[in-house]
């Protein structure tokens, strides 16, 4: 065979192949491999990710403790409830924004002109007058 040619397999001879595997016949995917002659590494590996049954493919697994798998659903918790409090700030700026403008539309004033003027007096909170 040719330095630089390769081989297609059919799809019948690849469910073949994985249904071997998956029934015992090959004892690895590396006995599969080498009894048909199928020189690329990885290649009957993903033949059994995309026709084998599920679970004959390592996966990653996670073994927590029961502390640890509460630990992380109250980490989860608190995630989402810090989510929903940083929601509503959000949208409390954005309702105190509009507020502004309404204000500033009646006073006959733009905002920015409006908050140079008063950012003294805003930051200085409320009943605090800077003296000038």
């Amino acid at each position: 065979m040719e330095k630089n040619s390769y081989i297609r397999y059919g799809e019948a001879f690849k469910r073949q192949v994985v249904d071997q595997i998956e029934n015992g016949k090959f004892n690895s995917v590396l006995a599969a491999s080498q009894a048909y002659g199928i020189r690329g590494s990885v290649t009957v590996t993903n033949w059994l990710r995309r026709y084998g049954r599920e679970g004959l493919i390592a996966k990653e697994i996670t073994i927590t403790t029961v502390n640890e798998r509460d630990e992380r659903q109250q980490l989860k918790k608190r995630v989402s409830q810090l989510e929903k409090a940083l929601a509503d700030a959000h949208m409390k700026g954005l309702l105190n924004e509009s507020y502004l403008e309404i204000a500033c539309e009646g006073l006959d004033m733009e905002v920015e002109v409006f908050k140079k003027k008063h950012v003294s007096d805003l930051s200085s909170g409320p009943g605090k007058k800077e003296s000038r």
